[in-house]
């Protein structure tokens, strides 16, 4: 069990204003620069560089070296869980008066939370597979039943040819912004990747925003059977 002095210097390095930046910025489950996070969290390449010593010292932060650069990501599904958790908690904080620009909408539509989709896209993948019996959801845990199991084998995920993992095959993810699970875990991120590579979302440049493509609105309508609706706030929650 970890002492609670231990988890105050862990929570002491994810509340300082920069370094949470960082990490929000490595949500989107891409590793990124030093001068990346730097911009991301408004502060100079200098200042950086002692973030992100400190944070990967603490097993928050990995760093990956190619060539001449060095690349961050965060250390695991458990950090990303964690800041995501976080942000849930803020996002029900006090209100401030924030309108909803573009950016903002782009990320409660579709986005990355670490290796998954998040946003009102992949809430309504989570309640068609739900709604057609191929997934059950319930207390933070999936279940894949066996019409789910041909389902995403027709897909193109073999849910058989992954290696044994810590990390459960699926589980739910509190989505802030639609405040509802979505799903995660090796499915969630099979998922995230079988949409990229059909070329259904695209990643956005500088956001963790996805971009819906013609082809992907056309595929998550067809396959997934997702209502007309889905884009509209709380869709899930009408009768």
């Amino acid at each position: 069990m970890a002492s609670g002095n231990t988890i105050a210097e862990v929570a002491s390095l994810i509340g300082d204003a920069a370094r949470a930046n960082m990490l929000a910025a490595l949500m989107g489950g891409q590793a990124l620069t030093a001068g990346e996070l730097a911009h991301h969290a408004g502060v100079t390449a200098q200042t950086t560089s002692g973030h992100l010593a400190r944070m990967t010292g603490a097993q928050l932060l990995t760093v990956e070296k190619q060539g001449r650069h060095r690349y961050y990501r965060l250390a695991s599904p458990a950090v990303a869980q964690a800041i995501h958790a976080l942000m849930a908690v803020a996002a029900e904080g006090p209100k401030r008066h924030h309108p909803i620009g573009p950016k903002d909408e782009a990320l409660r539509l579709a986005r990355t939370c670490y290796d998954h989709m998040a946003g009102r896209l992949a809430l309504a993948v989570a309640d068609s597979l739900v709604r057609q019996g191929h997934l059950i959801l319930a207390d933070g845990v999936g279940l894949v039943t066996e019409s789910g199991q041909g389902f995403f084998c027709d897909f193109g995920i073999d849910l058989t040819e992954a290696a044994p993992s810590r990390r459960p095959l699926c589980r739910t993810c509190l989505d802030w912004s639609e405040r509802r699970p979505h799903i995660a875990g090796r499915l969630g991120a099979a998922l995230l990747d079988r949409a990229l590579d059909r070329g259904w979302v695209a990643r956005r440049p500088d956001s963790r925003a996805l971009r819906l493509t013609r082809l992907g609105d056309q595929g998550f309508a067809t396959i997934f059977a997702l209502p007309a609706d889905w884009r509209e706030p709380g869709a899930g929650h009408r009768p």
